[in-house]
């Protein structure tokens, strides 16, 4: 069947650590700080586990031992991550139909296109954390390497669902519109979103 679009979640650093109690997709865990919370807990699934029980102060402990603080990006943050990702949107001819920017983690649904979704993430993240940097909003400006560079404020990977009917990518255009909603916040309408047509 062909894949319409895909629903795409990708997260900020300190999100979801690769020894989360609930399962990650991480196969090891690189610093040793962390790795006395745990090895890694690597899925073999794409099932969401943020709702299985688990030990939240362990996992509130072992977010301590981080080099650096958990990102949670304010209101200008995510205005620049927009800009960053209608940039790469429009170099790469990328159809987005949905996008919400939380304060910890990003929701996308974004249609069938040559390149590969994984590609395609790389690419927003990539604009989005040039343009934190252009606005001198980069929550880790202080933590510049001797290089110029700088730790980047995005968790590895992504989370992806393929749509191959109209019904699931309804449902999914919702969910990602609907999210904000859920953390009290207003909904989000950004310029490079287009509707999805048939």
């Amino acid at each position: 069947m062909r894949v319409l679009a895909a629903h795409i979640i990708f997260t900020a650093y300190g999100f979801w650590l690769p020894n989360d109690p609930r399962g990650s997709w991480s196969e090891w865990v690189a610093s040793w700080e962390l790795l006395k919370y745990g090895k890694a807990t690597k899925v073999d699934h794409n099932r969401s586990v943020a709702h299985v029980k688990h030990d939240a102060q362990l996992r509130r402990a072992a977010k301590k031992a981080l080099k650096y603080t958990p990102v949670l990006f304010t209101g200008l943050q995510a205005r620049a991550i927009a800009s960053g990702f209608s940039r790469a949107a429009h170099e790469g001819g990328y159809p987005v139909h949905a996008c919400s920017i939380l304060p910890d983690h990003v929701h996308l649904v974004v249609g069938d296109h040559d390149r590969k979704f994984q590609q395609i993430t790389a690419h927003l993240k990539a604009r989005a954390s040039q343009q934190l940097r252009a606005e001198n909003l980069h929550p880790f400006l202080e933590h510049e390497r001797a290089d110029g560079s700088l730790p980047s404020v995005w968790a590895e990977g992504l989370w992806k669902v393929f749509c191959y009917d109209l019904d699931h990518l309804g449902n999914a255009i919702r969910y990602v519109e609907d999210n904000p909603l859920r953390e009290r916040k207003r909904r989000q309408n950004w310029s490079f979103v287009t509707p999805f047509a048939r």
